[in-house]
């Protein structure tokens, strides 16, 4: 089993940042920040296939595992960032346990799932296929994304499926899905993030959640919260500038 795989299910607070910027460079920067993992998200940014295996092999050049949020539920997504070398796979708007189970089938190889043996980067492009095999299903992360009213209706269920390890909340869309935006509806929200943690602890299962700055990371890892995606590469690049100009408009 991984090192990362083992921090994450083991309930070890590791922290991460979403990959949008589709340059290597961006990502050995953050790479060399001090992050536990990266995940590169190839759902809401404008990444393609093919640059996924040029920023997994830049996160590589520090030894930080990259994760990939695939965009949607689809095998071929997720074997082709698996083939690429990625660490694991943050599958979105996973509302039923057959959507969760599918995930499952799609990441793991048999007997646990049906992913299918390709000569890609992370089986050093055939050489290597019969190592890759003996280790993969014990390494690699599957996060599963619960972001929806019918995901919070249904996590008793999608929490109890073998072979997720990391019940992720997407806040964001939850909101929307629930009518809990803004201000008015945090206390609802609050209820809802709490539900799906207790659900998925109470069954084994590792909970993370994403945050657009450390400031309450205190208060969810008490709830029982490990797994962190904080904010993301492009988030960081303008708070920092913005602030940079700020101090230097304002310096004496």
């Amino acid at each position: 089993m991984s090192g990362f795989r083992q921090k994450c299910i083991g309930y070890d607070r590791v922290i991460g940042t979403f990959a949008a910027i589709p340059h290597p460079v961006a990502i050995e920067v953050t790479a060399a920040s001090g992050l536990d993992f990266i995940c590169i998200d190839w759902e809401h940014s404008q990444i393609s296939r093919e640059r996924i295996e040029d920023l997994i092999r830049a996160s590589d050049v520090h030894k930080v595992p990259a994760m990939v949020r695939v965009p949607g539920h689809a095998p071929e997504s997720v074997a082709a960032v698996l083939d690429a070398g990625a660490a694991g796979v943050l599958v979105p708007r996973v509302s039923t346990a057959a959507q969760a189970k599918a995930a499952v089938m799609a990441t793991r190889y048999p007997p646990i799932g049906e992913r299918g043996v390709g000569p890609g980067r992370a089986a050093a492009y055939g050489y290597k296929i019969p190592d890759y095999l003996k280790s993969a299903n014990d390494s690699l992360v599957l996060a599963v994304q619960v972001e929806t009213a019918e995901g919070l209706a249904n996590v008793e269920d999608i929490v109890q499926v073998e072979g997720v390890d990391v019940i992720f909340i997407g806040p964001g869309d939850l909101s929307v899905s629930i009518d809990a935006m803004g201000p008015a509806g945090q206390d609802k929200l609050n209820a809802a993030i709490e539900t799906i943690t207790k659900a998925a602890r109470a069954a084994g299962k590792a909970v993370g959640i994403f945050r657009p700055s450390a400031d309450d990371i205190g208060k969810w890892s008490a709830a029982g919260i490990s797994f962190y995606l904080l904010a993301s590469d492009t988030m960081f690049l303008g708070a920092s500038l913005a602030a940079g100009a700020a101090a230097a408009r304002n310096a004496k």
